[in-house]
């Protein structure tokens, strides 16, 4: 009985010690808070850090010391520090307060950031644990209005960047339709080409058949008139002409007939 009473001794005086160094832990932390705190009222903000850091070093889940140090770099502009910051004091906090500050801050540090929609849930995060904050809810309202705000922008921007889409493809199928425009008058004008060049060859080869009728006037002219025109052969010396060699016939013929009669009349 008396070693078990020894041992329950022992682990309560174990655990007396280890609350008792947290504890100091925690005490030596939020004595460094205190000195960053002073030093960021005197505008001394590397200096504020390094204490702020050293308190975090001391007790890495001091709540208030991450969050003291996301106001510190909220005020100087550092806005994804300051949100990381502020993101642990609320993991660490043991309060509903605690939170309640916290989620409040995310919100603003989200807004900087046009972060709308997200700051709209930082803050309600925020009133549920301190329903009463009145500038949590206004805050809340901005933001909304905020969202609300971007959500038709890029709803605008989708729309332009859809019309913009159709425009360039009604440009394409355009120029596609122009293009198949011109290649057909394209063909078009090859084909009434050919066909001219057919109908001039043709029309050379008749000539070539024909003659050309300059050339034949041009024969003409050399010749004479065509045969209708011509005149009568002359008569060369000692050559009977036709018209006496019919009259030569028909006196021959009569004179035989004259002999026939008196053949006839013996």
């Amino acid at each position: 009985m008396k070693t078990y009473f020894s041992l329950a001794v022992f682990f309560f005086t174990l655990l007396g010690y280890a609350q008792e160094k947290k504890d100091l832990a925690l005490q030596e932390s939020n004595d460094l808070v205190y000195e960053g705190n002073e030093l960021i009222t005197d505008n001394e903000f590397v200096s504020a850090e390094m204490e702020y850091r050293k308190a975090i070093s001391k007790k890495p889940d001091n709540a208030v010391a991450s969050y003291d140090l996301g106001n510190a770099y909220y005020e100087n502009e550092r806005f994804d520090e300051a949100l990381l910051r502020h993101t642990e004091a609320v993991e660490f906090a043991e309060t509903k307060e605690q939170k309640h500050r916290a989620w409040h801050n995310i919100g603003n540090t989200l807004m900087k950031g046009e972060k709308c929609q997200e700051a709209v849930e930082s803050y309600k995060n925020a009133l549920r644990n301190d329903p009463t904050d009145d500038e949590t809810r206004y805050n809340l309202g901005l933001a909304k209005e905020c969202a609300k705000k971007q959500q038709q922008e890029e709803e605008d921007k989708k729309n332009d960047d859809e019309k913009k889409d159709e425009d360039k493809d009604k440009e394409e199928k355009d120029g596609e339709d122009e293009d198949e425009k011109d290649d057909g008058k394209q063909e078009e004008n090859e084909e009434k080409e050919n066909e001219d060049q057919q109908n001039q060859d043709q029309g050379e080869d008749e000539k070539n058949e024909n003659g050309d009728p300059k050339d034949e006037k041009q024969e003409q002219d050399k010749e004479g008139k065509p045969e209708d025109d011509k005149q009568q052969p002359q008569q060369k010396p000692g050559q009977l002409s036709p018209q006496q060699i019919k009259n030569l016939l028909e006196a021959m013929n009569n004179q035989e007939q004259k002999v026939q009669e008196k053949i006839n009349a013996q």
